[in-house]
């Protein structure tokens, strides 16, 4: 077993994030460099949190982790939201077990602000509830909620949700409060970085997306939404859970046909992937690889084998 290089007492553990959009093959390539480089997986993916959501989020399997240790799947009950914060202080604790193992951390997701809370040690704004300005709030419709947060927070805005009010609600509350929700990153990392993203044209990304939720919904996708709400979760909750679970639970009472949930799954789906670059673009320090075989010498050099 290959084990990583001794580093001084002043050098900073190194960590790789592999990160990109949905469909972009992230997680085929962490699953490589981790059984190259002796490498553990810590996931950053908002939803693969939650136990009970695989096929939507297209969660890995334990064939497709090939005898690779993941963290920070299925830790958290789907009835109640898991935040960032919450996030932040078990991949920590993660990172620091991986490392005393003398192994190789590599966060690989798709979730850009669980990306920067773990690798820039973001400090977030602790804001309890706001009766007034939430009574406020809700008068407002969806649309103009996220109007108005890109206007007070536009970073936040960039990832959240457009659709889940509730989100939008929390995000305006915190920043009329404390003036923002997320802050400015911070160069000061912990940690010797390498980020790696994986981009594919825009026409190769779409098909992508296309065919993956086809295969989803061969391998049970709607059963997986019918058996979360049989086993209590709301169709509220299920909307909020976005994307996937938020159309076909709307298809499952009847509020869609089936060809027309697929079509705004797509278009939904696009769109997040969109969101989800706005969001990577803004860090200058991703090497950006449309080849993931490309990524083991630049991995190789950082850890100076």
């Amino acid at each position: 077993m290959k084990k990583s290089p001794k580093k001084s007492a002043k050098e900073k553990p190194k960590i790789i994030v592999v990160l990109g959009p949905n469909a972009s093959g992230k997680s085929a390539l962490g699953v490589k460099l981790a059984q190259k480089f002796n490498g553990e997986i810590i996931s950053a993916d908002s939803r693969q949190v939650y136990r009970g959501l695989d096929i939507g989020t297209g969660k890995i399997t334990k064939a497709e982790m090939g005898g690779i240790r993941h963290h920070l799947l299925d830790i958290a009950s789907p009835r109640r939201v898991f935040t960032v914060v919450q996030y932040q202080k078990r991949a920590k604790r993660a990172t620091r077990e991986i490392l005393k193992r003398g192994r190789l951390p590599i966060v690989v997701g798709g979730t850009g602000l669980y990306i920067d809370a773990l690798i820039h040690n973001l400090t977030f704004p602790s804001v309890p509830p706001q009766p007034r300005i939430r009574q406020k709030l809700e008068r407002l419709s969806t649309e103009k909620l996220f109007d108005r947060l890109r206007v007070l927070d536009p970073e936040r805005a960039i990832l959240i949700d457009p659709h889940n009010r509730r989100r939008l609600i929390r995000a305006m509350e915190i920043a009329e409060v404390a003036g923002k929700t997320i802050p400015r990153l911070k160069r000061n990392s912990p940690y010797k970085m390498l980020k790696i993203g994986l981009g594919l044209p825009e026409n190769v990304l779409k098909k992508r997306i296309a065919d993956r939720l086809k295969q989803r919904l061969k391998e049970g996708l709607i059963e997986e939404v019918e058996k979360l709400h049989r086993q209590g979760i709301s169709w509220k909750r299920l909307e909020g859970l976005g994307l996937e679970y938020r159309y076909v639970a709307r298809y499952l009472r009847d509020l869609l046909g089936r060809e027309e949930m697929i079509q705004k799954l797509e278009i939904e789906i696009r769109r997040y992937a969109k969101r989800q670059m706005t969001w990577f673009r803004r860090d200058k320090e991703i090497i950006w690889l449309s080849d993931p075989r490309k990524a083991f010498p630049i991995v190789q050099d950082l850890l100076g084998r």
